[in-house]
This record gives structure tokens, sequence and C-alpha cells, in this order.
């Protein structure tokens, strides 16, 4: 097995101890799920129930509006009590609010769309379409339009992510080692949906166990290679796993697309399998639950629209002897922190990270050494001390000149940096200023 990878990079404490030897668990069911409209990038889906309607379910319950843009669907069975604002991850947002009434009376929709070898590309992406599937990586790009490249662009290979190279999640890796037949059955939908004839499933070497299983699996299959990476962080961003993988360069300011090619999660594969073999859209998923503050770490799967505060208390709850810092909705590189524990899990939700007060704590920042750090371990060739000193001062064009955009926000400037300069936060800022400032450009 080849061992690839990509030039700089970091190597944080990955602290998967705590629950890369836990099995997968099934969650209790909620009472009451809080349903996300907009759990995906685009525009948000639009509600196609009432409050008082009776659900059943993976009935779709939202409709996506537009081409980027993805259905809901209900994660239980009952009666929609609510469609409202509530609080969910990063803001607020509206929300179909069912209770459970724990018949799991399945959709008539929810059947089996037969062999894959009587399924046409344009059948598999309707059939993905109308799941709701989206990148299960933590991203949630509408992966019907990932499969739907423009037609001058020439696609010759799909890869799958099984890196998992964010510090303590373990969801991909458990769910790569107990159930790798969906994971490169969705991996064989994916190359037939786009038409190609090469496959390849980056794995970090750390994973030794998965790496086996699924090399055991995809050996069935000519045309697919399970490709050994090094154990490095930001191993499973796009442009890094594409050059890894196939030695392809994205262009900047490109898309893999641009590469050649199309890459997915491994969760959203195994999703993939799961809906062909048995018509259940996306409701559900693995969710690493972990950190120094839980009682009993585990990997979960959890109906989507559970509260973060029943998951953490089927975990045991939190420690006694620790003072909870922050909880993350992801890992602590590229999660985000949360104000609170009573919002919704999504599709994205790949991990509850839950750090102690001390572990939590922002460093005090200095002034920038010119050290150079940050521009070694920089995965994009980027210079993230002079793009951060652009935002500070608001002079957005010049970070825009410096390729801001190219930025993949993984952190690792910020992790590496010894003045504890806010880099990510800075370039972060300036991202958003810039594209805000296109839109209105383009709207005039």
């Amino acid at each position: 097995m080849r061992l690839l990878t990509f030039k700089g990079g970091i190597h944080p404490p990955y602290k998967k101890e705590y629950s890369n030897q836990k099995a997968i668990e099934k969650s209790k069911n909620p009472k009451v799920v809080y349903i996300p409209l907009q759990q995906h990038i685009g525009a948000p889906s639009k509600p196609i129930v009432k409050v008082g309607d009776l659900v059943k379910l993976g009935q779709k319950i939202g409709e996506q509006q537009g081409f980027v843009s993805c259905n809901v669907h209900s994660s239980v069975s009952g009666k929609v009590i609510g469609i409202k604002e509530y609080e969910v991850a990063g803001g607020t947002g509206i929300c179909v609010v069912v209770e459970n009434d724990f018949l799991e009376e399945k959709h008539e929709s929810v059947k089996s769309k037969g062999n894959l070898e009587d399924l046409s590309k344009e059948e598999i992406i309707s059939i993905i379409k109308e799941a709701g599937i989206v990148g299960m990586g933590g991203a949630t790009f509408p992966t019907h339009v990932k499969l739907s490249p423009p037609p001058d662009k020439s696609i010759d290979a799909v890869i799958l992510n099984g890196a998992e190279c964010e510090p303590y999640l373990t969801a991909d890796h458990r769910l790569m080692l107990e159930n790798p037949e969906d994971v490169v059955f969705g991996l064989i939908v994916f190359m037939k949906a786009l038409n190609v004839k090469k496959g390849y499933i980056g794995i970090e070497v750390n994973k030794e166990d998965s790496i086996k299983a699924i090399k055991e699996e995809a050996d069935k299959y000519k045309n697919i290679e399970v490709i050994g990476l090094e154990v490095k962080y930001p191993q499973g961003a796009e442009k890094q796993l594409i050059y890894a993988c196939t030695g392809k360069e994205v262009p900047s300011g490109g898309l893999p697309m641009d590469a050649g090619v199309v890459v997915n999660n491994v969760g959203t594969a195994a999703q993939v399998a799961k809906t062909i073999k048995t018509g259940m859209p996306l409701i559900e998923r693995v969710t690493t639950v972990t950190g120094s503050c839980i009682n009993e770490p585990k990997n979960l799967i959890t109906k989507v629209g559970t509260l973060v505060s029943e998951i953490i208390e089927q975990c045991g709850g939190f420690k006694e002897d620790k003072t909870v810092g922050k909880v993350i909705m992801g890992g602590p590189m590229m999660g985000i922190a949360q104000y609170t524990i009573n919002i919704p899990t999504n599709k994205g939700t790949s991990g509850i990270l839950c750090l102690d007060e001390k572990e939590s704590r922002t460093p005090k920042q200095q002034n920038c050494l010119r050290c150079g750090k940050c521009l070694t371990v920089c995965p994009a060739f980027l210079q993230p001390l002079y793009i951060s000193a652009y935002s500070l001062k608001n002079d957005f064009e010049s970070a825009q000149h410096h390729r801001a955009l190219d930025c993949i926000e993984c952190g690792s400037c910020s992790f590496v940096c010894p003045a504890r300069r806010p880099l990510l936060q800075s370039v972060r800022n300036a991202k958003r200023e810039i594209i805000a400032n296109k839109r209105k450009q383009s709207s005039k």
C-alpha cells in the first residue's frame, strides 16, 4: 500500500483514544425532535407540512428550494406540534417540531430502489436528491449537486475521504470498521452516477483495522484502490486529499471537478448505499460524543433533530469534577463552539466535543514574531500572517490579493503560532467580507 500525503500540515494531539474502541450504538429515541429546515449549504427547504399533521418515519417535511438546496425528512413518526424559529447550531433557524409516537411507522416512499445494475445514472442522482443526502463530513454540501458537474467538466475519478484527521472524532473510523460493505457500495454508486472507472478510498494509516476491513471489501473490485495516508492534519481536506491520492492539483479558486475529481465522505457513501437498498432518506447519522468532560464517550447513531443535551445525557452527562468550558459541534480544529446545549443535531453533526475550562481557554495574544511558522504549515500555500493583518485593518481588497478565498479554514496556522495571533478568525472574517462585497457588486 502506498503511503501518501501533501506539503504542509500539522500534528496536533489526536485524542481519539476516548472513543476509537467504542462500537457504534443506537441512541434512545427522543420524545420530541426539532428538525431544522436549513441543515445544508444553499437555500433552506420549504415546509410542506403544517401543525397538527401526522407524519411517518422518512416522510418528506421540507422541500428543497432551488438546485443548491436539500429535502428534509422526519426522523421519527408522530405529530407536528410546531413550525417556528428555534435555537440551532450557529444561531437560530426555522424547525419542524415533531412529537414522537414511538411507533416507528415508515412512510410508503421508504422502500428499496431496486438493483444498482438496473438504475441509470439519472435515476441514481434523482434518488440521492429526493433523499436529501449531503456531505456528512461536516460541510453538508448537497450530494446531488456534486454528482451533476457541468458538461465541460470531465470527471475521471471519485475519492472517498476516510482520513478523519480531525482530533477526537472517530465516527468515520467506526463506520468503516463495522460497515465496510456499505462504504464500498456507496463508492460504486458514485462511480456509476459519474460514469467513471476509477475509485479511491483514502484512510490514514493509524486506522489499521478500518483499512483492513475496507481493503477486504474493495479487493472484490478491480477499479478501487485503498490509499494509505500519512497521519497529518488536514489530510482529509478535499484539495490535499486529491493531491495525495492522484497527484493532481486543484487550481487556485477552483473546485475538485476542475481537477477531474469528485470527493465524498465515507459516511455519505454509506448513507447512499442505505438509501438505495432500503429507501430510507438521511434522517440519522453516526456522531462521536467525546471529550474530557464526558463520563462515557460513545459513537452514537443519532436521529436528526435530537437535542444535544439529550445526547450528552445518554453518555452519562458531564463529569462532576470538571468545569465545562466549551461544547463544540464537530472537532476542535474546524468545529463551532455553541452557546447552549439545547440545540438540535443536524445532518452534519459528526461530533459533539466537550472540553473543560482549561482546555478551552483562549491564550493571550501577542505581537507577530515574523517567525514564518504559519507559512510553513499552510496546506494551501498562503501567507496567513499578511491576510490576517489586512483583515484586522479592514483592508479586504489586499486580503483578497493575497488569496484569502483559497483558505480552507483548517486552523493549522493558529495552532502553531507562538504569539497566539487570531489568524484563523481574522482570515475567516476577511473571506466573509470579500464574498459579501462580490455579491453586492454582482447585484448592481
